[in-house]
């Protein structure tokens, strides 16, 4: 049975005058340790993998295996647009001793099929660690199709996919095409009860940020079949779900966390920048109405 399976969260990276704010993240840990998420990844979109440096993506994750302990799996995110720096991100994850590795498909550069195939391929073929392919077409402007998906499953080491499309058409045709045991776990909250519901294991979460127990309890329904709960926790979270997107992810969540005394500062690195003063109070309301403050 897969280790990547359940609630993961794609913890934020607390900042604290400019700076990774160490104490803070290990507390996070600990509160979704306490709180059941089933996984942490670190270095994610939702982490501004993409605003920090080598030397502060290396801290954190190690930071993260260190504190995590073998409680749970750490899936660390190492994918970039570079496929030589994807490389010694992904070199980095295993040495630090994370359980995985998450793969941003290459951002930008927009590669063909071929390809996205030719670059997760050539690193797993250079670092020995389980990887999570990561599609999110919204943010690279590349689709991993379900048949290069299903190329890329012959893979020893490719165990995995995070899929953030949001289609579930595509995410059936993956789940038809893959063996079963290549673990598909849905990238967008919304979808992650009715992707487990066509056979996936899980999901890789925002919302798991500030409501770990109630996205741990639904993933644990919906993988024992129990529909009632699982579509029951569905609908509760589901305007918290909305509220964590109300700006770019992860605005919201970071201000959330801030506004639950979960983090000191919940000011993004830029380009992103803090959210209106209209979209704050909405935030406000749906975190009150959730009891979350």
């Amino acid at each position: 049975m897969t280790i990547f399976r359940g609630a993961f969260v794609a913890i934020v990276t607390p900042f604290t005058d400019g700076r990774v704010d160490e104490q803070a993240l290990a507390d996070l840990i600990e509160f979704h340790i306490a709180n059941g998420t089933h996984g942490i990844v670190p270095c994610g979109t939702t982490g501004e993998s993409a605003t920090m440096s080598h030397d502060e993506h290396h801290r954190v994750v190690e930071l993260t295996v260190k504190t995590v302990n073998g409680r749970v799996p750490v899936v660390a995110g190492s994918g970039s647009n570079s496929t030589s720096e994807a490389i010694d991100l992904t070199r980095h994850a295993r040495q630090a001793g994370a359980d995985g590795a998450l793969m941003v498909s290459p951002y930008y550069n927009k590669p063909s099929q071929e390809g996205l195939y030719q670059h997760y391929k050539t690193v797993a073929e250079a670092v020995d660690i389980p990887i999570i392919l990561y599609n999110v077409p919204s943010r690279t402007s590349s689709n991993i199709l379900p048949e290069t998906v299903a190329r890329l499953a012959g893979v020893d080491n490719i165990v995995g996919i995070k899929e953030a499309s949001g289609d579930l058409n595509q995410i059936s045709e993956v789940i038809r095409l893959c063996p079963d045991d290549f673990a598909v776990m849905s990238g967008d909250d919304f979808t992650s009860m009715p992707t487990v519901l066509l056979g996936a294991t899980g999901v890789i979460s925002v919302t798991s940020n500030v409501a770990p127990k109630d996205m741990a309890q639904m993933m644990d329904a919906a993988l024992a079949g129990d529909l009632a709960t699982a579509r029951n926790l569905h609908y509760k979270l589901f305007p918290l779900m909305q509220a964590m997107f109300y700006d770019t992810n992860p605005v919201p969540a970071k201000k959330s966390l801030e506004l639950m005394g979960k983090i000191k500062s919940g000011t993004p690195r830029l380009p992103l920048s803090p959210m209106n003063d209209e979209t704050l109070v909405r935030l406000k309301a749906a975190l009150a109405d959730y009891g979350l403050i």
